[in-house]
């Protein structure tokens, strides 16, 4: 299945086309959604394409290499699997498939505190090679149990989000009544009687649950009272003081998820942070900021060589992968894009997405006469 690829979804396009006919609306919303008008989502997407790069027609090429290294890991792409909540809720057992598709193909996957696959089972799926991401506890107990169970179970990379200090409004989740399991809503049962194919997978998987979250987490919450228990448990607005008992005891990498200031990218490097990760969660949170791309073209480049430059947001195809390397990023997530591909065709479809991104990322760089990763920046176009 490694080389698993469809050419009837050769594009993101086709890919979340076919998801939303497979998946039930309150679950693609959820996917493809923000908050308030959507402003900052289209803008990430869009701002992203302006991005213009450079070819060189009458260089020798011998060999375009996508081989990366990022914190004494050597991957086949320059791309990783982004963290994504209620992942099961939109496809069935799809952060499992979606870890066994990066195991695979070598490439990193990450894992979100309220995902729908536990620390310990994407660790033995992944050998201890994924990352975790942390929403930031409010009682430090929960925060030991959580790095504890991340340490124990193998993984040596640690993501603090700092870009979810309130739970967002969004007013697609709210108008269907998301929440863990769905809401028997008449209008939602008939979205799932529309979906029989995501209906069979999910009664084949169970009801989704947040597995990590399971010891801590009330069942059954509706969207206001996840909302009040995510408020009540989480704190995003991390600082120095609470940043430093989790680098006491963290002996990995620990990276920062969110950063979209010069003057938060500066605390990161002087709390002792390894990495950062440019992010507006996917223009989920905050529909009035910048797209992540002006940030990270902006000032990105300050930071080479004292701490790891990540992106995502925005980023949907190997293209705009090429633009964030471009751009200054060391390194990239995608978050929707490989949920449109399990949402499209299941496990098949982490495969083919995994497969598309490496043949348009592997046709720019052979089209611009870019050798490594770390050229992209020569291929930049300046305004």
């Amino acid at each position: 299945m490694n080389d698993y690829f469809n050419p009837k979804y050769a594009s993101v396009d086709s890919l979340r086309e076919k998801a939303r006919r497979r998946m039930p609306g309150f679950a693609f919303d959820y996917l493809d959604g923000g908050c308030f008008s959507e402003i900052n989502l289209r803008r990430n997407t869009d701002e992203i394409r302006q991005v213009q790069l450079r070819p060189y027609y009458l260089r020798q090429l011998n060999k375009a290499s996508m081989e990366t290294e990022l914190f004494g890991r050597t991957y086949s792409a320059p791309f990783g699997i982004a963290p994504i909540g209620l992942q099961g809720l939109m496809w069935p057992g799809s952060p499992q498939m979606l870890a066994r598709a990066a195991v695979a193909h070598n490439i990193l996957f990450t894992l979100s505190t309220v995902s729908t696959a536990s620390i310990e089972e994407i660790a033995q799926i992944t050998s201890g090679a994924a990352w975790f991401q942390l929403y930031h506890p409010v009682e430090p107990e929960l925060r030991d149990q959580l790095i504890r169970r991340a340490a124990d179970a193998g993984l040596d990379v640690l993501v603090l989000l700092c870009d979810t200090p309130t739970f967002a409004y969004r007013p697609k989740e709210i108008r269907n009544g998301l929440s863990i399991p769905p809401r028997m809503t008449l209008r939602n049962i008939l979205q799932m009687l529309a979906s029989p194919t995501w209906a069979l997978h999910s009664m084949k998987e169970g009801v989704p649950q947040f597995k990590t979250m399971k010891p801590y987490i009330p069942p059954g919450l509706n969207m206001k009272h996840l909302g009040e228990f995510m408020n009540r448990t989480f704190s995003g607005r991390l600082n120095a003081e609470r940043v430093k008992p989790i680098r006491d005891q963290w002996k990995g990498k620990l990276v920062i998820k969110g950063v979209a200031t010069e003057e938060d990218a500066d605390k990161a490097v002087a709390m002792g942070f390894d990495g950062m990760i440019f992010s507006n969660h996917g223009g989920r949170q905050h529909d009035r900021g910048e797209s992540t791309i002006k940030p990270l073209a902006r000032f990105g480049h300050k930071y080479k060589g004292r701490i790891k430059v990540m992106m995502d947001s925005g980023i949907r195809s190997g293209a705009d992968v090429a633009a964030a390397l471009a751009s200054g990023a060391d390194f990239t997530f995608l978050g929707r894009t490989f949920m449109y591909g399990v949402g499209a065709m299941g496990e098949k479809g982490a495969h083919h997405t995994i497969n598309m991104l490496t043949r348009q990322l592997q046709q720019v760089m052979e089209q611009i006469c870019c050798p490594q990763i770390e050229n992209f920046p020569d291929h930049l176009i300046k305004d």
